[in-house]
C-alpha cells in the first residue's frame, strides 16, 4: 500500500500497398534510436512498435507470406491497398487474425528488423515497449489496493489476483493473470504511462517550499480511502460523491452530482497557481503539464470528496480528492495552513 497518508501528515506537520518490398533502410536512423519514453496516448503501439504497423502495410505479399496463411495474407494485402493500417485493431479485424496470427507478425516484424529489443511485443492486442512494461510492472508492484479497483473497476477478481501474488516481474506475467485481458492490461498501461508530464509538474509544484505558515501538496497515484478515513486528530467539511453506498466514509455528507472537468481542473490549477506564486516553476513543464491534465480529464466524470483535518487546534488542511469513474485516473490536492 503507498503510504501517500503518512506522506500528507508528514507535511501537515510540518506546516502501402503492392508487392514491393518496403525492408527497413540501412541509411534510416535504426529502431533503437528513435525510442520515445513511454506510450503517451491512447494507442494500442507503443512507438517503439510501430514497426509492426509499417511490417503489415509494406512487407511484399512473398514476405508476409513466410509467417501467415496464404488466405488471410491474401486479405491483409487487400485491404491495406485502399486502407493502410493505423491500429492493431484494424489489424485484428481482419479475417483470420486472431491472437496467434498477431503473435507471427511480431514475429515477422522482428526477424525482418522493423522491431527491435525495444518493443517488448504483444501481449493483451496492445504492442508494448520496454519502458511501457517497466512502466506496468513498477504500478502493479506498488499501487494501492483501492487505486488499482479504480484502475479495473470491471475487473475485480483480477485486481485481486494481482494484488495476491506481487510483485511481478514482467509485464507479460501480469497480462497473463486470470481476470486481467485486453482491456484491464490497457487501463493499467495508460495509468502507468499517460499522466508523466502532469506528474512531472506536480513533482515541480511540491518542490517548491512554502512560507512557512502555508503551502500546497499534490499527488496523482495515492490511497484514497486511506487519506480520507485516517488523517488528523480533528476532522471536518467531510463530503463525498459518486461513491458506492458501502463505500462512504462514516459521516461524510453526500452531494448528489458528480465532479466534471472544469471542477478538477480549476482545484488541480488553482493548486499549483498557489504553489506557483513567484513563478518558480519552468513554464514548459507548466503549460506541458496542464495540457496534459486537460486531455485526461476532457468529457469525463469523477467521483471523491472534499474534506479538511487538523492534527491541532493551530492548523488546518484542505484536501479535494478526484477518481475517473470510468479509467481510475486520480488526482489529489491540499493546501495548509498553521499559525
Amino acid at each position: 500500500m503507498l503510504r501517500l497518508g503518512s506522506a500528507v501528515l508528514a507535511v501537515s506537520m510540518l506546516v502501402g500497398c503492392g508487392g514491393v518490398e518496403a525492408e527497413p533502410s540501412s541509411e534510416s536512423p535504426s529502431t533503437e534510436s528513435q525510442q520515445a519514453a513511454l506510450t503517451s496516448t491512447d494507442v494500442d503501439v507503443a512507438p517503439e512498435c510501430q514497426g509492426i504497423i509499417t511490417f503489415v502495410n509494406g512487407a511484399s505479399f512473398q514476405t508476409l507470406d513466410l509467417y501467415l496463411p496464404s488466405d488471410v495474407v491474401t486479405r491483409l494485402v487487400s485491404q491495406r491497398a485502399s486502407s493502410p493500417f493505423v491500429t492493431l485493431a484494424q489489424v485484428s479485424a481482419v479475417q483470420g487474425m486472431g491472437p496467434a496470427r498477431l503473435e507471427q507478425l511480431e514475429g515477422g516484424a522482428r526477424a525482418k528488423s522493423y522491431i527491435g529489443s525495444s518493443c517488448v511485443g504483444i501481449m493483451d492486442s496492445i504492442a508494448v515497449s520496454t519502458d511501457d512494461s517497466a512502466a506496468i510492472v513498477s504500478l502493479v508492484n506498488t499501487v494501492s489496493s483501492s487505486e488499482l479497483h479504480d484502475i479495473l473497476p470491471y475487473a475485480w477478481n483480477g485486481a485481486e489476483a494481482l494484488l495476491n501474488q506481487r510483485p511481478f516481474t514482467s509485464a507479460q506475467t501480469i497480462a497473463d493473470m486470470g481476470g486481467i485481458g485486453d482491456v484491464s492490461l490497457r487501463n493499467i498501461r495508460n495509468a502507468a504511462t499517460l499522466s508523466r508530464p502532469l506528474e512531472t509538474l506536480i513533482n515541480a509544484a511540491n518542490a517548491v517550499p512554502g512560507n512557512g505558515h502555508s503551502g500546497v501538496y499534490l499527488a496523482r497515484h495515492f490511497d484514497w480511502w486511506e487519506i480520507v478515513t485516517s488523517n488528523g486528530s480533528y476532522q471536518h467539511q467531510l463530503e463525498c460523491f459518486g461513491l458506492e453506498p458501502n463505500s462512504v466514509p462514516y459521516s461524510a455528507s453526500v452531494r448528489p452530482y458528480l465532479a466534471n472537468a472544469a471542477e478538477v481542473r480549476a482545484e488541480v490549477v488553482g493548486t499549483i497557481n498557489a504553489a506557483n506564486r513567484f513563478n518558480s516553476i519552468p513554464s514548459s513543464v507548466m503549460s506541458a503539464g496542464i495540457a496534459n491534465l486537460d486531455a485526461l480529464i476532457t468529457g469525463r466524470t469523477f467521483k471523491g470528496c472534499y474534506f479538511g483535518f487538523a492534527n491541532d487546534p493551530w492548523s488546518s488542511n484542505s484536501v479535494a480528492i478526484f477518481v475517473d469513474t470510468e479509467s481510475g485516473f486520480s488526482v489529489m490536492t491540499m493546501s495548509w495552513w498553521s499559525e
